[in-house]
């Protein structure tokens, strides 16, 4: 795998990433565009192996940072997902802008929390991403902080945004806050775990209290059954407590075929990453395969009876 530091602009701000290719002389590749999960950057450790996969497949990956994080440019108060959505369709952009990418083969992939659900709503969103991978992915912003607390922590942050709207509208500023312990709620999972550790000194130590909102407003199950026909995997913990399974279910279930659901068993969330690598990573890699290195010859029929069906002929399979 070769990697080089690339960079695009999103609404005005420079965004930067990795990008990550075949080793191989091939001129044009299909590709992946990745964001980080929730507080996560582009040279996390965790995110290397899933690359190698993808590119040892003929898959080339762009992996970025959002705006306000790490290397790129813009607001280090924000945590907005929607925001970080518009990073992802302008990096789709910014990919059918290169020579060395096949413009109609890019598919999307999001891992953890908002960033299984960026790769949902990206792909909603913007119909040039072909197939999409959306692992431990949120359906519910709300729902999700909900749950994180009891029902009286819940009327607390409720009543702290109000508080919060009413300060920002009066002198212009809002309250900061810890983004790991103020709007996530700390379970002894995220506390214990080191998957991570590799750039946690480097992501935002204290963001407005307003992200919280943002979050709350975010509603992947809003956008997900818009994908189809362009193909969605979605890839689950059974009884994960840092992202709930029912929201990858619910997902799933809203969600139009093509589609497929992948349910780790027997593990926890980031306790899956390692004890399932070995299983799941060549099932995300044959799904983007599948979606992404078709041929260019498109045989389409119509029988008798009225069905129709659809064959995709690869270079060299025509004789």
């Amino acid at each position: 795998m070769r990697q080089e530091s690339v960079e695009f602009y999103s609404e005005g701000s420079r965004v930067r990433g990795l990008w990550r290719v075949p080793d191989t002389t091939t001129e044009r590749h299909p590709c992946v565009i990745q964001g980080p999960g929730w507080m996560g950057l582009k040279d996390a450790n965790l995110y290397v192996r899933y690359h190698e996969a993808l590119t040892a497949a003929g898959i080339a990956v762009l992996v970025i940072d959002y705006r306000g994080f790490g290397d790129s440019e813009g607001d280090r108060e924000t945590i907005d997902p929607h925001r970080q959505v518009e990073d992802l369709v302008n990096g789709v952009t910014y990919l059918t802008t290169r020579h060395d990418v096949i413009p109609d083969r890019i598919g999307m992939f999001g891992s953890g929390g908002t960033g299984g659900g960026n790769a949902v709503v990206g792909a909603a969103r913007d119909p040039r991403v072909a197939c999409a991978v959306a692992q431990f992915p949120i359906a519910d912003g709300g729902d999700w902080l909900k749950r994180m607390r009891s029902e009286y922590e819940w009327e607390q942050l409720l009543v702290r945004l109000e508080e919060d709207r009413r300060k920002r509208v009066e002198v212009g500023t809002g309250e900061m806050v810890d983004p790991r312990r103020e709007i996530m709620i700390p379970t002894p999972e995220r506390n214990s775990t080191r998957i991570k550790s590799d750039v946690d000194d480097r992501v935002p130590m204290s963001v407005s209290l307003q992200s919280a909102q943002s979050i709350i407003d975010y509603r992947p199950l809003d956008f997900v059954d818009r994908i189809a026909p362009r193909p969605l995997m979605i890839i689950a913990v059974e009884g994960d407590t840092v992202t709930p399974t029912d929201h990858s279910v619910a997902l799933y279930e809203k969600a139009r075929a093509p589609k497929q659901l992948v349910m780790q068993k027997n593990t926890t969330h980031y306790a899956a990453y390692d004890r399932y690598w070995e299983t799941v990573t060549p099932l995300i890699v044959e799904w983007f395969q599948k979606g992404l290195i078709g041929g260019d010859v498109v045989v389409e029929t119509t029988n008798e009876d009225g069905s129709a069906n659809t064959r995709i002929v690869n270079l060299g399979d025509a004789g």
